[in-house]
């Protein structure tokens, strides 16, 4: 797969580019929680920059299927740098919290979505190849690759430098990779319509019923980013060791790419329902005992096994997409996907936080555990809708056409 020609041109930007999207709600919760002393306002911060990207990601998957990446990315990365270095120095100035919430949405809004363009630019170079599953599965393990390396370095650089540390780098990384990847031109999936013809239109990928069960799913997935980075950073400031916070999300992290490595390596025979079923029960069981975990060892081999079911689910999910969503809407269902997971994840911190603030030290963890759980009564419910469309099949004016085929 990686001797396919081009890939490198736009896997080593986009690497760059992945990068800030690991570091933006850990460094937002490090640092509002050191100028406020709450990680409850904390956790608000951070949600509020989650739910704009949730919101905001898919239409900027639709403009950049419709329009190009390019012309997407461009602009994105620029909002985005500038917003970001702005909710820095607002939270330095011991600004209102609404004041850091009207900052926060267009930070939030404007992260650039370069994992699921990555993603989409696989398909045009692997279509209707075997080797999309891999590809599925290198992605994830990248994505896993930045949230070992991402909270890491958001950690070290606002413990050990200054607070700000980790926005400032979350933006400056933002530009620079993002505008690398832009330059690649000659990988982006092309553009849809012209010719003097009436432009195609295709249905909102959300349409499809099986994007969103697996839009439930992977909210639920969000929730466990979100719920362990802050009862993560709320554990190791109880006990004096907030240096560990960053370790100890580094093995969470680490297990979820392992396991990823794993799936891509292995010809499965199991259909990929099936594996999405079995996974996510796998992840809802050990997420549910993340509360129970009491000392370092425990808690970082608890996170271990998390983060082991995570990428199975992860890579089930964008390998379902594949065949249930015709091409020229992929970008927009990857960043559904994308989406769900960030607003998960700022569901959860705001109210990991506010269960931290109020409750036990840990109680945070209670977070993961019902957002799997609920997500998985969802995906057995309507497990059924997970069936690919037939590929001979494609949407145009939200009309299906058939090819014609020779029959015996």
């Amino acid at each position: 797969m990686l001797r396919t020609r081009g890939a490198w041109t736009f896997l080593l930007p986009g690497f760059a580019a992945r990068q800030p999207f690991a570091m933006l709600t850990i460094s937002i919760v490090l640092l509002v929680q050191h100028t406020t002393g709450s990680y409850g306002a904390a956790g608000a911060a951070a949600a509020v920059t989650g739910v704009s990207m949730a919101l905001f990601a898919p239409y900027g998957g639709r403009l950049a299927d419709r329009f190009g990446q390019r012309a997407v990315l461009v602009p994105g990365v620029l909002v985005h740098t500038a917003s970001g270095l702005s909710l820095t120095a607002l939270a330095l100035a011991h600004a209102p919290l609404w004041a850091l919430f009207a900052a926060a949405v267009p930070t939030g809004a404007s992260v650039p979505q370069v994992g699921p363009m990555v993603r989409a630019r696989w398909g045009v170079k692997l279509q209707d190849s075997p080797l999309m599953t891999t590809a599925a599965a290198f992605e994830s393990v990248t994505d896993e690759l930045t949230f070992v390396l991402g909270p890491l370095l958001a950690t070290a650089l606002c413990t050990t430098v200054v607070p700000s540390a980790g926005l400032v780098t979350e933006a400056a990384l933002t530009l620079l990779g993002g505008l690398l990847f832009a330059a690649q031109k000659g990988t982006q999936p092309r553009v849809d319509g012209g010719s003097g013809h009436a432009r195609v239109r295709h249905a909102s990928a959300l349409r499809v019923p099986g994007v969103r069960v697996l839009v439930t799913a992977f909210l639920g997935i969000g929730s466990v980013f979100g719920g362990m980075q802050v009862s993560l950073a709320a554990f190791t400031e109880s006990i004096g060791e907030p240096g560990l916070n960053g370790v100890l999300y580094g093995v969470f992290a680490a297990g979820n790419m392992l396991s990823g490595l794993v799936c891509g390596a292995l010809a499965w025979k199991a259909a990929p329902q099936r594996r999405l079923v079995v996974g996510y029960s796998a992840l809802a069981l050990t997420a549910s005992a993340l509360w129970t975990a009491h000392s370092v060892p425990l808690l970082a081999g608890l996170g271990l096994l998390v983060g082991t079911c995570i990428a199975p689910s992860l890579i089930t999910g964008y390998t379902l997409v594949e065949g249930l969503v015709p091409a020229g809407a992929r970008t927009e269902a990857f960043t559904w996907l994308t989406g769900a997971v960030a607003l998960g994840q700022a569901a959860a911190v705001t109210v990991a936080g506010q269960l931290e603030d109020r409750l036990w030290t840990g109680a945070g963890f209670l977070v993961p555990a019902a957002g799997t759980l609920l997500a998985l009564a969802t995906l057995l419910t309507l497990r059924s809708l997970l069936s690919g469309r037939p590929h001979d099949r494609t949407a145009a004016r939200g009309v299906g056409h058939r090819s014609t085929v020779t029959v015996d």
